[in-house]
């Protein structure tokens, strides 16, 4: 993956994840979950903060996903936890659709 001058990287195509969908990718030395929901394209880091366990496997529903190893919530636009039992949000990434591409700003 090549990185743009200005700190973004190509991790997918538009029509590549569908609607509701989510596509996971390695960038750098982390694992982000890229979610394509009616608004737009989202990326999180798929690291539970409340165990560590990845989430994209859970079920996503109305812009929320699910951990699937204790039920913990996340709002996959702000990372902000909606239920218990995690209490730290998941980070974030910004993202963008250049043409064709979606591409998550890392730096």
């Amino acid at each position: 993956m090549s990185t743009t001058a200005d700190g973004f990287v190509t991790v997918a195509r538009v029509g590549e994840i569908a609607l509701n969908g989510v596509k996971i990718v390695r960038v750098g030395d982390a694992q982000l979950a890229v979610f394509h929901l009616e608004d737009g394209y989202f990326a999180i880091e798929d690291v539970c903060t409340h165990d560590g366990s990845p989430m994209a496997g859970g079920c996503l529903e109305d812009g929320a996903i699910e951990c699937p190893r204790h039920g913990a919530r996340f709002d996959v636009r702000t990372g902000r936890v909606l239920r218990l039992p995690a209490s730290s949000p998941v980070p974030t990434y910004p993202v963008r659709v250049a043409g064709d591409d979606i591409q998550v700003e890392w730096s």
